[in-house]
């Protein structure tokens, strides 16, 4: 393959990390996935041959951790006393969020709705707080998880682009 052609390539699968890190703490964009595409182009144009089951493996994981994203602040704000109205709150409001009013909504969305159900479900501001807050620690831990993986993979990129370099 032309060398041009090789250099290009491995830029573009570094452009696609830099947009799955910044997807990882902004929340309209799902940032793993934009890592993992990045294997998939040095995969792909055989720059480096990546094994079936890494490549399974990982793409699980991007998953996994994708759907964990929305799941996890309604878990948190049920581990800090939200009710099913803190849950559906959190649920609602993570999808209101993420549509009026992003990129931030998603992060305020699953806080507000938790809140707000935990009102109308008849709880005290400060227990509707606290189910709100723990939808904000829920996201945060979504964040975080995905900055992990966003990290396995980069190393993943940095190895097969250094081989090919190399």
């Amino acid at each position: 393959m032309e060398i041009t052609l090789i250099v290009i390539l491995i830029i573009s699968g570094a452009l696609l990390n830099i947009v799955g890190f910044v997807g990882s703490v902004i929340p309209a964009l799902p940032g793993p996935p934009f890592n993992y595409a990045s294997l998939l182009l040095l995969h792909l144009f055989n720059i480096h041959h990546y094994s079936t089951p890494i490549l399974v493996i990982l793409g699980i994981v991007t998953a996994i951790v994708l759907t964990l994203d929305y799941v996890v602040p309604m878990y948190g704000a049920k581990k800090t006393g939200g009710s099913k109205y803190g849950i559906w709150g959190t649920a609602i409001g993570l999808v209101a969020g993420l549509f009026l009013f992003p990129p931030f909504g998603i992060i305020i969305g699953p806080f507000a709705g938790a809140v707000i159900g935990e009102l109308i479900g008849g709880k005290e501001s400060k227990d509707a707080f606290r189910a709100g807050f723990g939808a904000f620690l829920g996201f945060i831990a979504g964040s975080f998880s995905k900055l992990i993986v966003a990290s396995i993979i980069l190393g993943f990129f940095i190895y097969g682009a250094i081989q090919q370099v190399a």
